[in-house]
């Protein structure tokens, strides 16, 4: 595909990317679309080939069901490209998707194309339902082990492809590799049988099968056809990890090129003929009703085509349709509308955290997750020898998600099929509640996953897609784009909750933390999604607590307990979910606890990590890459400090030192270290990368975002009041990686957490103010 070349839909594609749809392929013939498909199959009951070509499982009975039938591979005249069925939102994984085939296949890098695919059962994810269990991610014993092995049977069964929970690349590890095994296995078979040879004495080399004996050469795109016939191996060989040439390696991005050209199709760029251009005004009030609505005003304006009323399934929101963007957004704001505020969402955003606060007190536990030794008698003990205490309380906001592209998507309605066009990080979610929307059945809905502008969770939810598909249903035959306005975006996120931690703590005679308890009250993310998502909300949720619960850190009494308020506010999943808020929550109180006892922090957390040889690997490797046992630099009149933070979250331990200084002009952040270790590092420019994005999205929540309310309406609305750290803002970041597995584990969302925490501790360090509540903003000011 050549760059900016448009495709018939007339969305852009870059020069190594493009888009598969089940109409432009139908894999399984020899050539339609010159293309053949390969899978692995590996489960009893494999989901349908979403490209077809479907063949009955040769493996029959498989007990392993982490592994399952995933057509991962098209070869067609244009060479060989890789489908990766994970949203490319900026995070790098159609790259490192797209390397674990090619290096099974030997194909060389320079040639390989990718394709997101269609939405498809096929390609569930099932890591993100075995990170659910609730075992720390280093607990491999037997019933660890088999809970995430059911864990990801339900996965399959539940079969939603979802690009999420940082588990895109733990998930795809063994399937993905094993699915170009297979097709290298098959097309080898193939020359052999035309040449008459040995398959054995036959070898695979920049994308051809080669005889080295007589040097002959046979690309893959001339053995497809032949390849295609042949029954794939059931569990092939894969190559030893001395012999990777391209994982391992920081590869050139398959994105980069048509991103830094202007030619890569997000879904707002979307163009279809004869399309008309929406957006929508929603009730400021979350879960407020509507009195009535006058659009006389907006109906005269020039351009404007149509105002739909989407009903009380969408909020009572109206949609206005207009000749282009501009001016359905002229047409919104002269939109007349009664908007009246819910019954229960009329405090400020100070009396919401009191209430989540004292569920503490009168609410039952969701979950206590961690619970060693003997608190209440270590806490009796210490009461009555009069012993130190560290008693604290911690709160983090509302937070937005801001995805630099808002949301938008396209929809056309036509007969007996509804197709949408949009960056999506669940599309079979979105194609089963758009079908149902439409009454169809999800075999009609064709969701085209597009480049997505950012996502961070927010993403995986289908409110626009919805509401560009409404419209679209008023308008049968008209393509139509929905783009919410910045000032939408804001105000009706599905806000990461507000979190309560109320923390106590007693430091023993050496000084080391010997009792610390931490009750943790947030609303619950995963019941909110769920309820809006159609899907069961079973148990106790995991997230209230991660990153606070399932440390490496080893104390006598250690309680981490989780409580799950109601909230009116409609909430989502936010970068790292409740390990952004109890990251901080966490590491600032183990900071406080050091102080308390005279300790060093870092010398404290080597302490209390002596059973968790990993966790210590990332300390020692901070105290070197910090220089954390050198003065900071006092020649200027600044006062300088360091804060450390250490979060275990999504399968990775990440350690950040942050360095201030303060003086007249404020606190400057001036660098962040970050050590982290990822199991297995596939593409260390890409780990780099992320681990810078988290720290800086992080510091951005730390220093001055808030979502706050009034009335019982969201106060914020654009960049203006809801900020981000500036590019002058931005410290110089450091990165060192580490490696202690043999699987990668979670590189999207872990540099998140401890950002918080460690920015904190260095204003301490510098200033001697401990604040408990973020953003730091409202305490101290920045430069």
């Amino acid at each position: 595909m050549s760059g900016g070349r448009r495709d018939k839909t007339g969305s852009r594609t870059g020069s190594k990317t493009g888009r598969l749809t089940r109409r432009a392929f139908l894999i399984g013939s020899v050539a339609v679309a010159g293309g053949v498909a390969f899978g692995v199959y590996q489960a009893r009951q494999p989901h349908p080939n979403p490209l077809g070509g479907d063949r009955p499982d040769p493996a029959g009975a498989d007990d392993d069901p982490a592994v399952t039938l995933n057509p991962y591979l098209v070869v067609d005249t244009d060479g060989v490209a890789i489908v990766t069925p994970r949203a490319e939102m900026g995070q790098g994984v159609h790259t490192t998707l797209a390397a674990l085939v090619a290096e099974e296949l030997d194909l060389p890098w320079e040639s390989v194309r990718t394709l997101h695919g269609p939405a498809a059962a096929a390609y569930f994810n099932a890591a993100v339902l075995a990170a659910a269990v609730p075992y720390p991610s280093w607990d491999h014993g037997w019933l660890a082990e088999g809970l995430r092995d059911v864990a990801g049977v339900a996965g399959k069964l539940l079969g939603m492809q979802l690009t999420g929970g940082s588990t895109s690349t733990a998930d795809a590890f063994v399937k993905m590799r094993k699915a170009g095994a297979a097709a290298r296995s098959v097309l080898v078979q193939a020359a052999a049988a035309r040449w008459g040879r040995d398959a054995a004495s036959l070898r695979t080399d920049g994308g051809a099968v080669v005889d080295p004996g007589s040097g002959e050469r046979l690309p893959y795109t001339t053995l497809a056809a032949d390849a295609a016939a042949i029954e794939p191996p059931a569990d092939p060989p894969l190559k030893p990890r001395s012999q990777w040439r391209l994982l391992g390696r920081s590869l050139p991005r398959v994105d980069m090129t048509a991103k830094c050209t202007g030619t890569a199709g997000f879904g707002i760029d979307v163009q279809l003929p004869g399309m008309r251009y929406a957006t929508v005004l929603a009730n400021p009030y979350p879960g407020g009703i509507r009195g009535g609505f006058d659009a006389g005003k907006t109906e005269d304006m020039p351009g404007v085509v149509q105002v739909v009323d989407l009903g009380p399934e969408h909020g009572d929101a109206l949609a206005v349709v207009a000749d282009n963007t501009w001016r359905a957004f002229q047409g919104a704001e002269a939109l007349n509308i009664d908007w009246r505020p819910a019954a229960d969402v009329t405090g400020d955003s100070a009396a919401m955290l009191d209430v989540i606060a004292a569920s503490i007190d009168t609410q039952a536990p969701d979950a206590t997750p961690r619970d060693d030794g003997d608190v209440e008698q270590a806490l009796r003990i210490a009461r009555a020898e009069a012993k130190p205490m560290v008693e604290a309380e911690y709160r983090a906001p509302f937070l937005a998600h801001t995805t630099l592209e808002p949301p938008a998507a396209v929809a056309l309605r036509e007969p007996e099929r509804l197709t949408l066009w949009c960056g999506h990080q669940a599309p079979t979610l979105l194609r089963d509640l758009a079908a149902e929307q439409a009454g169809l059945d999800p075999e009609q809905v064709d969701v085209r996953v597009q480049f997505l502008g950012g996502g961070f969770g927010r993403r995986a939810e289908v409110d626009f897609a919805l509401q560009a598909a409404a419209v679209a249903e008023a308008m049968p035959g008209t393509p139509v784009k929905l783009t919410w306005t910045r000032e939408e975006d804001v105000r009706h996120d599905l806000y990461r909750p507000a979190a309560v931690a109320r923390c106590t703590g007693v430091p023993g005679r050496d000084g080391l933390p010997e009792t610390a308890v931490l009750e943790i009250a947030s609303p619950s993310v995963m019941r909110s999604f769920a309820g809006r998502a159609g899907l069961p909300a079973m148990g106790p949720d995991k997230l209230i607590t991660e990153g606070a619960a399932m440390q490496p850190y080893r104390i006598a009494n250690y309680r981490v307990v989780g409580y799950a308020p109601s909230s009116p506010v409609p909430l989502g999943n936010w970068r790292s979910v409740g390990a952004s808020f109890n990251g901080f929550f966490h590491e600032c109180f183990l900071d406080e606890l050091a102080a308390a006892g005279g300790q060093d922090p870092l010398a404290m957390r080597l302490a209390l990590t002596r059973d968790y040889p990993f966790a210590q690997a990332v300390l020692e490797t901070m105290r070197e890459l910090a220089g954390w046992d050198r003065p900071l630099p006092t020649d200027d009149g600044r006062r300088r400090g360091r804060g450390l933070a250490m979060t275990h979250s999504f399968g990775s331990t990440v350690a950040q030192v942050v360095e201030v200084s303060d003086g007249t002009d404020g606190i400057r952040v001036e660098r962040v270290h970050c050590v982290a270790d990822v199991g297995l590092a596939l593409d260390p420019a890409i780990i780099e990368a992320q681990m810078q994005s988290g720290i800086v999205y992080g510091l951005s929540a730390a220093i001055m975002e808030e979502i706050t309310f009034k009335d019982g309406r969201v106060q914020q609305s654009n960049f203006h009041d809801y900020d981000a750290l500036r590019l002058a803002q931005t410290p110089e970041i450091r990165v060192r990686i580490l490696q202690s597995g043999e699987a990668p584990t979670g590189v999207g969302e872990p540099g998140t957490p401890p950002s918080k925490p460690a920015l904190a501790n260095a204003v301490f360090a510098a200033t001697g103010k401990r604040i408990r509540e973020y953003p730091l903003n409202k305490h101290v000011t920045f430069a």
